[in-house]
């Protein structure tokens, strides 16, 4: 399986990187059917062939995710988002 692993660091209070969290996880629910679950200040997020998470430091945001056979062709542009998203959101 092919992982990503990104780091962003934040200036956001810790409810409002939660907040930012929720809404990224609420888009993802409804375009791609992604189950997520917090876990403390952890966002777990998965669907078939992702299985991640999202957790929140007092500065940081730290993204991990096992992609699958299929996605981890596509690696490139999914982490590309991922830090497209991070710099808007954060």
């Amino acid at each position: 399986m092919a992982g990503i692993d990104i780091r962003h660091d934040h200036d956001l209070s810790m409810e409002q990187a939660r907040q930012a969290v929720q809404q990224v996880a609420d888009s993802l629910a409804q375009r791609f059917g992604v189950d997520c679950d917090w876990q403390g200040d952890t966002l777990r997020f998965n669907r078939p062939g992702v299985d991640g998470r999202i957790a929140l430091a007092p500065r940081q945001v730290h993204v991990t995710a096992s992609l699958g056979f299929v996605l981890s062709a596509m690696r490139g542009p999914i982490e590309a988002e991922i830090r497209r998203v991070l710099a808007e959101r954060f």
